[in-house]
């Protein structure tokens, strides 16, 4: 069964942006508000004030730079995962855009208490930009530091409200959580905020890796569920691994040689599985109970040591999601679900599975 792929290889082959012709528009014309002040819309609750002294604030990213003269009250998420950055930062946006896994509203379980009530519009970047979408929702604010920007997509984007794109020399898509959460934070005057957010995350997963200590130095490979046309789909070190060597543990370097052309994950053919033996422990990103049963079928696969081993987690979907998203809301679901599951998994506990699946 075909299954999207997630991160470099879904932005690099998913997405095609297409021209699509602009209409300015500015911000709905209303005054900045006070710190406890919010703005309800039809499209949703948009929030985002700050103390004084916050504003103008001005932010270099990949095409120069954007001054925000005022704290934004209607702002809009263009790529994947920024909606948990704003959400976490209590600023609910008043249009976000769908990645994958038909949440509603585009949020996902970790950051559904955040949104509460709020109903945001829903836009899509799979065809490129919805460009008069996002004008019609009046923003005062477009955030895409996860959106793939590229120089003409932002003029567009930029005609219609202040922009903020990637980081400058960063991926388009997923570059570093913690950079995307400080920039956002800037952007919205919330940057103290966003410092203790990314400061409280990294302090859960240090403590956790301090907790363990067995596990320091420990191989340890994520890929996604079952196989793909032929192949299993590792994550190398240093593609979105840092949930893993946070916690101490190490990636094997014998992905490296399966690495896509395009920088993108590792793609191990199946005859070449054995690889995965110089894991001691495999977690697969499985998202349905089918996932673990395709796998078992590979003998292959049965045949791995650690599979032999019985050090192995499967994830549910929205674990796996949370691992995609590495956001500073999925981070700790992240950890909460998956401490547990290792402990079992190279313990003396069996293969680990997340969500009783």
């Amino acid at each position: 069964m075909r299954r999207p792929l997630r991160f470099r290889s879904l932005a690099v082959v998913g997405l095609l942006l297409v021209a699509v012709t602009a209409t300015a528009c500015g911000s709905d014309g209303t005054d900045a508000t006070s710190d406890d002040e919010t703005t309800t819309t039809a499209e949703g609750t948009g929030s985002g004030t700050a103390g004084d002294g916050a504003f103008p604030v001005t932010i270099d990213h990949a095409f120069g730079s954007v001054t925000i003269d005022e704290a934004p009250k209607r702002v809009v998420s263009v790529g994947y995962t920024e909606q948990d950055v704003l959400l976490a930062l209590d600023v609910t946006p008043v249009g976000v855009t769908d990645w994958y896994g038909d949440q509603p509203h585009a949020t996902w379980p970790w950051a559904q208490d955040e949104l509460g009530d709020a109903k945001p519009e829903v836009l899509s970047i799979a065809d490129g930009f919805q460009y008069e979408k996002i004008a019609a929702l009046k923003p005062d604010l477009i955030v895409g530091t996860n959106a793939g920007m590229e120089e003409d997509s932002y003029e567009k984007l930029s005609a219609i409200a202040p922009t903020l794109a990637q980081k400058d020399g960063a991926e388009g898509y997923f570059s570093e959580w913690d950079d995307q959460t400080l920039m956002i934070g800037r952007a919205v005057g919330k940057a103290a905020e966003a410092e203790d957010l990314v400061d409280g995350v990294k302090a859960d997963f240090a403590a956790a890796a301090k907790a363990h200590p067995e596990w320091a130095g420990k191989q340890v490979v994520f890929l996604q569920n079952a196989f793909y046309e032929g192949n299993a789909i590792a994550y190398q070190d240093g593609l979105s691994t840092d949930f893993l060597t946070d916690l101490g543990f190490e990636v094997p370097k014998v992905l490296d040689d399966y690495v896509t052309e395009d920088g993108g994950q590792a793609y191990i053919p199946i005859e070449k599985l054995s690889v995965l033996d110089d894991a001691d422990l495999l977690i697969w990103g499985t998202e349905a109970p089918s996932d673990r049963g395709e796998l078992e079928k590979e003998p292959l696969y049965r045949a791995l040591e650690p599979v032999q081993d019985g050090h192995l987690v499967f994830t549910d979907g929205e674990t796996a999601g949370a691992i995609y998203f590495t956001s500073v809301l999925s981070l700790p679901y992240v950890l909460d679900q998956l401490v547990p599951a290792l402990e079992q998994a190279l313990g003396d506990g069996g293969p680990a599975t997340i969500g009783g699946k």
